[in-house]
């Protein structure tokens, strides 16, 4: 049994803007930490083998200036990597159009025993959307993975079917809620008003939390 309160309290959640070249781009921030050796975090970022096993299968090449796909997702090319402590990737779907400034910056760092994973999505997002969504609809996304490899970390073995099986239980939605309401928390903090941030929640929850269907 997870202890979701505490699981929730693991995740530190910002979101705000960042000026770009060709416009305003908004910013999705999380930070956690592990029990876990900094070397063993960045292998877990960096192996295709191990990548497969907590997040999703990839492909392509790995390495600085290499490009790579996750199956079913998004894909981009390495832009950094410094290991054990820094990597950007570029990150979108599909084509990429000139326009794409979508990049994920994941930095590493050691802090007594532990390893504090501080992971920032920076694009550009139609204006609508952000307005229907907030944050959250990224947000809760990378801290579904963030758990991922949690789990990985710490030696909990467990199948992409298990995995999304667990998603759709009782307790997975239960943090996917949790999380969305954090996410609007985080919207509210960073200037929105009180009406924007509930109904960004209220759509990001029933984007991840689905209603269950009646018997």
């Amino acid at each position: 049994m997870m202890d979701i309160i505490a699981e929730l309290a693991a995740v530190q959640r910002e979101t705000g803007s960042r000026p770009l070249p060709n416009g305003e781009a908004k910013v999705v921030r999380l930070r956690r930490a592990y029990d876990a050796k900094i070397d063993d975090v960045w292998d877990a970022l960096t192996s295709a083998e191990r990548l497969n096993r907590w997040f999703l299968p990839v492909s392509g090449d790995l390495r600085l200036g290499g490009q790579y796909q996750f199956e079913g997702n998004a894909g981009g090319e390495v832009l950094e990597c410094e290991p054990p402590a820094r990597l950007r990737v570029t990150w979108f779907f599909g084509e990429r159009a000139a326009t794409d400034v979508s990049e994920v910056v994941v930095r590493l760092a050691e802090d007594g025993g532990q390893t504090v994973l501080d992971l920032e999505h920076v694009a550009t997002v139609d204006p609508e959307r952000w307005a229907t969504y907030g944050p959250g609809a990224v947000g809760v996304g990378w801290e579904l993975g963030l758990l991922g490899l949690q789990w990985e970390l710490t030696g909990v073995e467990a199948s992409m079917e298990e995995r999304m099986a667990w998603g759709m239980s009782a307790e997975g939605r239960q943090l996917a809620t949790g999380s969305s309401e954090a996410w609007g928390k985080a919207l509210l903090a960073s200037g929105a008003t009180p009406e924007e941030a509930a109904t960004a929640t209220r759509n990001t929850t029933e984007f991840y939390v689905p209603p269950e269907p009646a018997e």
